[in-house]
């Protein structure tokens, strides 16, 4: 009966059942026996079909993916016997494609188009930069299993079913197949970067009436001779040279200066006026933004805006322009020369989910450590046995997963090889690697930055991993440890000749480029001269000249005694002059060196050193251990200083690198000092949760105001006691009262910033909270303000070799692309997200953050 081949069991000959009439009567029952534990996704439902919870396997894999009818979990053929032998869900969906290449109907014509290059700053949006396109498509089998009988039903066969059964399963089927899947999403599927808003000037803008006429050619700026880059202001009608750019193009910042002076904010390109519109920028609002009645407000100055053309670049040509630069992304993605691929264990890739190579560089740096490795690989059953309800929550599993599918070789694996076609010369093979989507969605949630699919800091990124993994391994096995080091500072109060030593923990030894030190600076002088001169000159186009500056130099300026005016020195009991000098107190087993290559100008502008540094193979950092309180030296007294001393009203001296790192990120400059005030200068993760709690506070962008000033202001108030119930809800997670009260004392009583509050001191909760504000903190010591009890700080020799480092290519952190090099079996190999080749030229020189390991480990 046809029917009969309708209804299909498992293809492991234990469990097939013997064909007999009853048959269909018997799968129904089946079916009504799970009917209760079958679901329909609703609306907030999240359907895992692309991905296994615990591995990379998809539909497309050999053994396809099974959805879970009740949780809507996916799980791949090696997992799914396991869930239900953990939770007795016994309904699954089986999701099976086969990938079949697209069939050319002649329709389109032969071959595929040549890529056009980028008009518009976007991704996946017309004229925008390509995302690649499927040249394929799926035959796909849809199927429910029936565990642990291994029954397979194919969805036709449902028709044949009673009523209650096909209409409870064929409605779950349907919605689970029509629903986005949990990384669609979480995706966002096209980016654009040119999408502006309407000024908040363009509709009242006041005009001069000064009867200024404007030509339609011929423009230079009114304070120097540029005639490129000129922008006319709408208010008065001055034209003026933009800004510099980060490499010395550009103009010399009079438009810019003269909105400082006039306050006028509204300014138009000149050279892209066309009928269709223009670049029009709002120095008030810092951005590019629509003017509704540009054609009114550019016939005041007598200029037919539908009678103009376009003769210069916009600023999104010349941003696209900057994204391709040809020296410093060919020199670090070695595309220049022909790569060989690498497969297998530890050499499989990563696909970029849309600006997610910070993401891939450092795991994939991360995941070469042993430490690492043998945390969260070496213990993969015992996590996935251990894995709560969801498992895509669950840091430590969706960590393991990743571990085990960059360290496994199961995706990483030779292509075919064919006889009747041979590769062609210098083309690159594809591989498709494995995408992270649970992992980022998992590590970003609630950040942010990290987030979004917008890129970011790999060294930001590096730290906030880093403060993860200490939140999830409070009473397990640690491999933070192997980057971990004590830092030594030794304060000198010059007023008085006592000294005061503190100690605290870091992961990266942040290492300045004093750019004095370059030892090419007759070339550069001669580069900058050749460049004026190309700029008038088009067509030329010149190598680019990277400053060199000597490894040794930045050493030095790391060791260098600081100076540090207006200190409290409490043997005076007043103000005085100190000098810091800052050392190791103990060497890492890996240590992390980043280059400070992202600074920012005067005008905020963020820009990046364009600077070439030659790393060396071997590093001894021996002379940089501290020695502690040395004989004849006197202590300061261990009084805790004022914030503010009593004889000012000033603001107290904020930590400018935590400011700097917060308004980089987007936030107003005056809210950025207020969370560092009110943090006490403690590191940007605490000043991050300040931030993330004040948003929605109607004074939060306003000025700060300190607490002793008549002046408005918010003043936190902490002398209110915590309720029991709070603190009997802390305690529960395992931490003491003293730390519950003192959370909750550090957060005005707020129950939810108490817990952030305590999961990002965890190294610091032992020790005494003597002192409510320390000083001269790094970035990274919002993870921990204090020596960490027992052996959680390694130490030994101070020599390391070079094994890894990740570079960066852009004009700042917040663009560009990442890639990593690792040192691994004696050669060098390259790690661009999906693409994992042996490197034959690695630009060592050129890295942003260096991963050394102690020689002879």
């Amino acid at each position: 009966m046809c029917w009969l081949l309708l209804l299909l069991l498992s293809r492991s000959s234990s469990s097939i059942f013997p064909p007999r009439p009853g048959i269909m009567a018997e799968f129904s029952d089946l079916l009504l026996s799970v009917l209760s534990s079958v679901r329909v996704p609703r609306s907030g439902d999240r359907v895992h079909k692309d991905e296994c919870v615990f591995s990379f396997d998809t539909p497309e894999s050999e053994g396809g993916l099974y959805i879970c009818m009740n949780t809507f979990l996916g799980f791949g053929k090696q997992h799914v016997e396991k869930h239900y032998q953990k939770t007795g869900q016994r309904a699954y969906l089986h999701l099976r494609r086969t990938r079949l290449p697209k069939v050319d109907d002649g329709s389109s014509g032969a071959g595929d188009p040549p890529k056009k290059k980028p008009t518009r700053l976007a991704i996946g949006v017309e004229g925008g930069f390509e995302v690649d396109t499927e040249n394929f498509e799926y035959d796909e089998e849809v199927k429910v299993i029936i565990l642990p009988e291994n029954a397979i039903i194919l969805r036709d066969s449902l028709t044949l079913m009673s009523t209650a059964v096909r209409d409870r399963v064929s409605a779950s089927i349907d919605a689970m197949l029509a629903a986005d899947s949990a990384s669609r999403k979480q995706e966002i599927q096209a980016w654009d970067g040119e999408v502006r808003q309407v000024s908040k000037h363009a509709l009242d803008l006041k005009q001069m009436g000064n009867n200024l006429r404007i030509p339609p050619c011929g423009w230079k700026c009114s304070r120097c001779d540029l005639k490129e880059n000129l922008w006319l202001n709408l208010t008065d009608g001055s034209i003026l040279c933009g800004r510099r750019y980060f490499d010395g193009s550009g103009g010399n910042n009079h438009a810019l200066e003269h909105y400082k002076q006039s306050g006028y904010p509204l300014a138009v390109k000149l050279g892209t006026i066309t009928p269709d519109g223009a670049d029009v920028y709002s120095y008030d609002e810092d951005d590019m933004v629509l003017d509704p009645n540009l054609a009114e407000h550019l016939s005041h100055f007598g200029i037919n805006m539908m009678k103009m053309q376009k003769t210069d670049k916009t600023m999104t040509e010349l941003e696209i322009d900057m994204n391709q630069r040809i020296g410093e992304w060919e020199t670090i993605q070695e595309s220049g020369v022909h790569l060989k691929p690498l497969y297998g264990p530890e050499y499989t890739g990563m696909q970029n989910l849309g600006n997610s190579c910070y993401l891939n560089s450092v795991m994939q740096v991360v995941f070469s450590i042993p430490d690492f490795q043998n945390k969260y690989v070496g213990n993969l059953e015992k996590i996935f046995k251990d894995s709560p309800s969801d498992p895509t929550q669950d840091f430590n599993t969706q960590v393991a997963k990743l571990g085990y599918g960059l360290l496994s070789g199961e995706h990483s694996k030779p292509p075919p090889e064919t006889e009747d076609s041979d590769p062609e010369p210098g083309k690159q093979v594809e591989l498709d690697g494995i995408a992270p989507r649970m992992f980022k969605t998992l590590v970003g949630k609630g950040h942010p930055e990290f987030s979004t699919n917008r890129q970011q800091d790999a060294q930001e990124f590096f730290l906030h991993f880093i403060n993860m993994v200490e939140r999830n391994c409070r009473s397990s096995e640690n491999p933070n440890e192997a980057f971990r080091f004590l830092v030594e500072e030794r304060i000198n109060c010059l007023a008085s000749g006592k000294v005061k030593y503190t100690q605290r923990v870091d992961y990266i030894m942040q290492l300045p480029v004093p750019m004095e030190a370059a030892i090419n600076k007759d070339e550069l002088a001669e580069y900058e001269v050749k460049k004026r001169e190309a700029e008038e000159d088009k067509n030329t186009l010149l190598e680019m000249v990277r400053a060199k500056i000597p490894f040794e130099s930045c050493l030095q300026s790391y060791a260098m005694p600081e100076q540090v005016d207006d200190f409290w020195s409490t043997a005076l009991l007043a103000k005085s002059v100190a000098v810091k000098k800052t050392r190791f107190a103990s060497f890492p087993d890996y240590l992390v060196i980043q280059i400070k290559k992202f600074t920012f100008g005067l005008d905020w502008v963020p820009k990046k050193l364009d600077v070439s540094i030659e790393m060396p193979d071997e590093l001894d950092i021996s002379q940089l251990r501290g020695g502690g309180l040395q004989t004849g030296e006197e202590e300061l007294p261990d009084i805790a200083p004022p914030l503010v001393t009593p004889d000012e009203t000033k603001a107290p001296v904020l930590d400018e690198s935590v400011v700097i790192q917060l308004a980089e990120m987007g936030f107003p400059l005056e809210a950025c000092r207020k969370a560092v005030y009110h943090t006490g200068n403690s590191g940007v993760e605490a000043a991050m949760n300040w931030v993330m709690s004040h948003m929605e506070d109607p004074d939060f962008a306003n000025p700060l105001v300190l607490p002793c000033s008549s002046g408005p202001g918010s003043t936190v108030t902490v002398s209110d006691l915590p309720s029991e119930d709070s603190i009997a809800t802390i305690v529960s997670m395992g931490f003491s009262r003293e730390q519950a009260a003192r959370a909750l004392k550090a957060t005005s009583n707020s129950l939810e910033r108490a817990v952030d509050w305590i999961f990002s001191r965890i190294d610091d909760l032992d020790a005494e909270a003597a002192m409510d504000v320390s000083e001269g903190r790094s970035a990274a010591e919002s993870l921990s303000e204090s020596v960490p009890p027992g052996p959680k700080v390694r130490d030994g020799s101070g020599k390391y070799h070079l094994f890894a480092f990740i570079s960066h290519m852009g004009t700042s952190t917040m663009c560009g692309h990442y890639v990593c090099h690792i040192k691994k079996e004696g050669r060098w190999v390259i790690y661009n997200d999906q693409k994992v080749c042996a490197s034959e030229k690695p630009p060592k020189d050129l890295g942003y953050i260096y991963f050394y390991q102690r020689a002879g480990s």
